[in-house]
């Protein structure tokens, strides 16, 4: 997310150079910048993410069939930041 940010010179991205780190707040709001500018794939993979971070990690609320749906969302976010900032 943080990349993409600094791809697309998101506010998000600046205010975070500003502040000297990324807040929790900043990435999530980035998120929804760049989901606009590029496709819901973004939002859908960055909360699968969140998802499985407190839900799968923390909790361990999570079924292996329910962190699987989330990894596939992760998966498709991450290859197509890739394809994005490799291009």
């Amino acid at each position: 997310m943080k990349a993409l940010a600094e791809k697309f010179k998101t506010e998000e991205y600046k205010q975070a150079i500003v502040e000297g780190r990324w807040y929790t707040y900043l990435l999530a709001s980035t998120t929804n910048d760049l989901s606009k500018r590029v496709g819901d794939w973004i939002s859908d993979g960055w909360n699968a993410g969140y998802v499985l971070h407190v839900w799968g990690f923390h909790e361990g609320k999570l079924s292996v069939d329910k962190i699987i749906v989330n990894i596939e969302k992760i998966k498709k976010m991450l290859e197509n930041a890739k394809n994005i900032l490799m291009s």
